[in-house]
């Protein structure tokens, strides 16, 4: 049986590599999670790059903590982290090990277990927003802090495997900056999208959290 080009697994060697080689890399790849509620396929339509300690938007930015350990890992490997205290989000590891590079992945379109991924996002108002956002690709695959550390390139059986898929062409590939980053890393152009995609998810800037305050007298 000949297996299709766009099915071979991505090796280590590819996400071994500079973050902003990879993330734009990374777009029309497919994403698999397998689970015992069965296989989900997505493909891959938005990303954010993260430059680790060089980079002040990066969660690794004032070194490594139980929470961002994964991304401290050799390349290859998801790092899952909460947020907001409500939803996880999936970033992929790349760069040498060290590093604490990563891929965010923001948004994708889904290819296969269309039902199952629904079935966790049932106020989706279409295909094209079941993975709309990474909270959303998160909550459609059931990724949560169990998976942080998966081995990406382990081969069958691993609940986590990014295939060659089918690759956009140069001039639909689109840059801009990150959604929701302040700070120095505020204009970093390095979340990357295909261009005209429906699952791509809608820019915002960052705005900053306003502490509340206390009335004199109250």
């Amino acid at each position: 049986m000949i297996i299709p080009s766009d099915r071979f697994p991505l090796q280590r060697t590819f996400f071994d590599r500079p973050v902003l080689e990879v993330a734009p890399d990374l777009l029309g790849r497919t994403l698999v999670r397998t689970s015992p509620a069965g296989v989900i396929e997505l493909r891959i339509t938005e990303v954010e790059a993260y430059d680790g300690e060089a980079d002040p938007g990066s969660h690794a930015y004032r070194g490594r903590t139980a929470r961002n350990a994964s991304m401290f890992g050799p390349p290859g490997h998801a790092y899952v982290y909460f947020i907001y205290g409500m939803w996880f989000s999936l970033n992929l590891v790349c760069g040498p090990e060290g590093k604490a590079s990563g891929v965010l992945l923001r948004a994708g379109e889904v290819l296969a277990g269309e039902e199952l991924a629904l079935s966790r996002r049932p106020k989706a108002k279409g295909a094209h927003e079941i993975a709309k956002g990474p909270a959303r690709l998160a909550t459609a695959l059931d990724v949560d802090r169990s998976l942080d550390g998966t081995d990406l390139c382990a081969g069958t059986g691993s609940p986590l495997t990014v295939l060659h898929g089918t690759r956009p062409a140069e001039e639909e590939v689109r840059h801009g900056p990150r959604t929701g980053v302040g700070g120095a890393g505020a204009d970093h152009p390095w979340r990357f999208w295909i261009d005209g995609e429906r699952s791509v998810s809608p820019y915002r800037a960052h705005v900053p959290r306003r502490r509340s305050r206390t009335r004199p007298g109250s």
